[in-house]
């Protein structure tokens, strides 16, 4: 027989699993219905879940009974007061228009293979604005929007549809030595983002991640990581920056070495000791046939960065800028003997 013939002391059964009287209306019904299915909700009691299940389906039963009483006293009221006055359109909407609940949409494969709460959610849940009824098995949240109630259109909760929504990346600075970016390394970083638990609700979590840091790599070089950002499908993205060094300075694959030479140097030779970036031992240059001037520049091929998008053994170019250091002051004497050595040599 169908739920309508159920017997009075059966329909009294199911007012008290709803907790309502037996004068309570459609409207009632529903909202009795949408306290305790979230009550009873087996995610949110998972110390009695045995229990939350059993009342879960009476709490389904006995809506689907008492609903469809109302229903069909409300379709013979009707037809016996068809000459009446009809309320309008808005009254009855205000009457049957039951918001959709927030429930978790994606957590009910881990309570019991055989319950399947979208299969056997009610009306008030599965039908739309427009009392088009939705796919068995398919998420309230996912369903076309409708006349929904400002209340219930604030969810609690993330839906399945939320949590695989694709979030804005994270960007992050990756600091990185001269030495690091040109000889390369391994950089372990930990990491901390919003996810999204198997309750639906958002949780810290942990993790280290390792980056391959080439060599060549440039400050702004992008290492993105999918999915290891907030939510399950956001991203995180570590650009690299470069700390300031004590003596180079880059210019794109070339480095740059300031050398500080005293005026005497400069003009009648000298021998300095230039550092590698790379890793190879000091260089020894002589400038004994060479006079450094202010603004004097010397190349040395191959031993500025590595180039990334190249072969590893194909490098940029070390310069080295001269800065000549001049005498803060000089007796009259010294200043009679330049005079007379520059005059001798410009004669």
């Amino acid at each position: 027989m169908g739920e309508s013939t159920k017997s009075p002391s059966s329909a009294s059964k199911y007012y008290g699993i709803l907790e309502i009287p037996k004068s309570a209306s459609l409207k009632d019904i529903c909202k009795a219905y949408k306290h305790l299915v979230k009550k009873w909700h087996p995610d949110r009691n998972k110390s009695n879940q045995a229990e939350a299940v059993d009342k879960f389906r009476s709490i389904n039963e006995a809506y689907r009974v008492l609903s469809k009483k109302k229903r069909e006293e409300a379709d013979l009221f009707k037809s016996d007061t068809a000459k009446t006055p009809k309320k309008s359109s808005k009254d009855e909407e205000d009457e049957l228009q039951i918001s959709s609940p927030t429930l978790l949409s994606r957590t009910t494969s881990r309570i019991s293979p055989t319950v399947d709460f979208y299969t056997s959610m009610p009306a008030c849940f599965t039908m739309s604005g427009t009392n088009t009824p939705t796919t068995p098995g398919t998420p309230v949240s996912d369903q076309p929007p409708n006349n929904l109630s400002k209340v219930a259109s604030k969810p609690i909760i993330f839906s399945q549809s939320t949590s695989r929504r694709k979030t804005q990346p994270i960007e992050k600075k990756l600091e990185c030595t001269l030495e690091e970016l040109c000889n390369g390394c391994v950089k372990k970083v930990i990491i901390t983002r919003d996810v999204v638990a198997t309750t639906g609700l958002i949780v810290k979590e942990e993790e280290v991640v390792t980056i391959m840091v080439k060599p060549g790599w440039k400050r702004g070089t992008k290492i993105t990581f999918e999915g290891k950002g907030d939510e399950r499908t956001g991203d995180i993205i570590f650009s690299i920056d470069e700390k300031t060094h004590p003596l180079y300075k880059r210019e794109g694959d070339d480095l740059l070495l300031g050398v500080e030479v005293p005026l005497v140097q400069a003009l009648t030779g000298c021998t300095i000791t230039v550092p590698l970036l790379g890793g190879d031992e000091a260089m020894t240059m002589s400038f004994d046939d060479e006079i450094i001037y202010p603004g004097f520049e010397k190349v040395i091929p191959g031993q500025g960065m590595p180039k990334s998008k190249q072969e590893s053994t194909n490098r940029g170019n070390l310069v080295l800028q001269f800065l000549i250091q001049f005498p803060l002051e000089l007796s009259e004497e010294q200043k009679s003997e330049v005079v007379s050595i520059l005059e001798n040599h410009n004669s």
